[in-house]
């Protein structure tokens, strides 16, 4: 697919249903472990080459957009404990926080595609990862402005460290996020995360 959009002729609608259609015959094709081309997406949705040229500006932006369909959007309440609200987040319920449709197979194969492709890795990052960040930068900032973290600290690089707990266990050890034992590890991780991140001069927080 060319990096530039086709434009749409003036006061031309776009028809019910297609950007559904598109998206879900992207994700058929991936989690069917087929390869994602322009023809591919075509015929499995039924759809023209013109209507993806239309939404979509590039493949990779595409494959990004079917790829974070059905994940839920992050909100962390700040008008109590920040670190409460973000456990809660957290381990509360983790297939509420990937999104309830997002299946363990989707996530796997996002994180092998993005991995093989850097243009598609790009396109992810910037129309999505950033978008789901948001909220949790801005939990972090309230915690730094009330006292409860560092003034220090590089926020982006905290959710980095935070994120990235979880990343090593689905990626490296291959673990499910659903087993109790990997969420205990995530836990602990978190908690040695935070206790360098906090104010306090001890470090510690509370349970």
């Amino acid at each position: 697919m060319s990096s530039v959009e086709a434009s749409r002729g003036p006061g031309r609608p776009r028809e019910a249903g297609h950007d559904e259609r598109i998206l879900d015959a992207v994700i058929g094709l991936i989690e069917g472990d087929q390869k994602v081309t322009v023809s591919a997406v075509v015929a499995a949705s039924g759809v023209s080459r013109a209507a993806l040229y239309r939404r979509w500006p590039s493949l990779p932006d595409l494959v990004a957009a079917a790829l974070d369909k059905g994940r839920a959007a992050i909100e962390i309440d700040t008008s109590g404990d920040i670190r409460e609200s973000i456990v809660a987040m957290m381990f509360g319920d983790p297939a509420a926080v990937r999104g309830a449709t997002y299946s363990d197979r989707r996530f796997r194969a996002r994180m092998a595609l993005v991995m093989q492709n850097p243009e598609l890795q790009r396109a992810y990052w910037t129309s999505h990862v950033r978008r789901r960040r948001v909220s949790f930068l801005a939990a972090l900032a309230v915690a730094q402005q009330r006292g409860d973290l560092r003034d220090d600290l590089d926020l982006e690089a905290c959710i980095d460290l935070i994120n990235g707990v979880f990343y090593y266990q689905a990626v490296v050890r291959g673990a499910n996020m659903g087993d109790p034992d990997t969420l205990v590890r995530c836990r602990e991780a978190f908690e040695v995360a935070w206790r360098g991140m906090s104010a306090s001069s001890s470090g510690g927080v509370s349970r």
